[in-house]
């Protein structure tokens, strides 16, 4: 059973484990979350893409637009993968999703894409066939961008319902966390008296409703959710030793 990482360093070390389990098993379509609001997205994916520089210039990583690319090309320096852009903007007067797409590529990472480049990450996807294609803190699911009607639904159903989180660590309140380290199922995790356990294995991604089942049967009683701010910080500080 994979541990609750106690350091950021330590998550960033599982997220590429399990990421590389779930490719060599098979799966083209993963989502790997750490998801801290605080954590801005290219320091963690700096720390997180050596685990696959032995793909060299077969490993191609988008970034959202052109202005983060270029950080990411000064900021790193020589790398031995590619740095794109999905310029989403721009890109659909200069740039077709082909164009993004070269026969040598063999795996793609996309760095924080947004609800709002949902569309070129699902076309770039499409064409990529088998290839394997990492969502690295994606926040494709914004209910305000996608909508909640038919359109939506037949997205989720067509695309996001088909990518597997390998990784995905999140602080809940009151003390909380969820963790999903493929291939281990799905965990929570409860801090009493300054040590976290694992309270529970599920083999999906418990909603609201299986959450309090599940901290009601661990603590006796309804969790109230007023420790919310409390409980994320102070995984936040856990984590950032």
């Amino acid at each position: 059973m994979a541990e609750l990482p106690t350091t950021l360093d330590d998550a960033i070390a599982q997220a590429q484990t399990a990421t590389q389990a779930a490719i060599a098993a098979g799966y083209t379509r993963l989502q790997v979350e750490i998801l801290f609001p605080e954590l801005k997205p290219l320091p963690v994916a700096e720390k997180f893409l050596p685990a696959f520089a032995d793909w060299g210039s077969g490993l191609k990583v988008f970034f959202t637009d052109a202005g983060m690319a270029a950080l990411a090309k000064r900021d790193w320096g020589e790398v031995p993968f590619q740095i794109r852009s999905l310029d989403v903007a721009g890109a659909r007067q200069t740039t077709s999703v082909e164009e993004q797409i070269d026969p040598e590529d063999q795996l793609y990472i996309f760095v924080a894409p947004s609800a709002v480049e949902v569309a070129p990450v699902e076309q770039i996807c499409a064409v990529a066939g088998d290839r394997p294609i990492v969502l690295f803190n994606a926040r494709l699911e914004d209910v305000a961008t996608i909508g909640i009607g038919y359109a939506g639904r037949q997205l989720r159903q067509r695309f996001l319902d088909t990518i597997e989180p390998c990784y995905h660590l999140r602080p809940l309140d009151d003390h909380s966390a969820i963790l999903r380290c493929y291939p281990d199922p799905w965990q929570v995790w409860l801090e009493t008296d300054g040590i976290y356990q694992a309270i529970a294995e599920v083999a999906e991604k418990p909603d609201s409703e299986k959450l309090d089942e599940i901290f009601s049967a661990a603590t006796g009683s309804q969790k109230s959710r007023q420790g919310l701010l409390s409980g994320l910080q102070q995984l936040l500080r856990a984590l950032g030793r």
